[in-house]
């Protein structure tokens, strides 16, 4: 038994290069994260004590070894934090752009759906959101059809979209 070499029974053995390299990954984004404004840092989900290490390295920028060595330290602490949820956050904040492209196509297609039609999509929408008015609704409906039909400007279509995207 002495002689047993590490590999020979345990699968779970993990080099010491491999430990260096997930070492400098979760030190890759922790100045991600000191790199990011305080409201972006906000929406994402982490301890109170890695926000605190991320606040005192945005104030030891100008000293050098200081933040390289708190920069270790955030990795560090980094191993006992949530990753997914802090690169998801990450990914929201990255990509910003295209989560709102996306929403902004749902809303679009939504209200192509209301004036295509009417009451059965806007009894539908009422149901899954019954914050909305139904007669502000079904007005914008009937303006958006009425412009459609006459091949005006389309104001009353983004006025719906509008009305669509502040209370949907």
């Amino acid at each position: 038994m002495k002689n047993q070499q590490p590999y020979d029974d345990e699968d779970d053995w993990i080099s010491k290069s491999e430990i260096k390299r997930e070492a400098d990954r979760l030190k890759k984004i922790g100045a991600e994260l000191v790199a990011l404004t305080n409201p972006q840092l906000a929406t994402i989900e982490m301890s109170p004590t890695l926000r605190e290490a991320i606040a005192l390295a945005k104030r030891l920028k100008d000293k050098r070894e200081a933040a390289r060595r708190h920069m270790n330290y955030i990795g560090k602490v980094m191993r006992t934090e949530d990753e997914e949820a802090i690169s998801a956050g990450l990914d929201k904040i990255r990509n910003k752009h295209i989560y709102q492209a996306q929403a902004q196509l749902a809303l679009e297609k939504q209200r192509d759906l209301l004036v295509a039609e009417g009451d059965a999509a806007i009894n539908q929408l009422l149901e899954q959101n019954p914050s909305l008015e139904r007669q502000k609704l079904r007005q914008l409906v009937r303006q958006a059809k009425k412009e459609a039909e006459q091949e005006k400007p389309a104001k009353a279509h983004q006025d719906l979209a509008k009305y669509l995207k502040e209370n949907a």
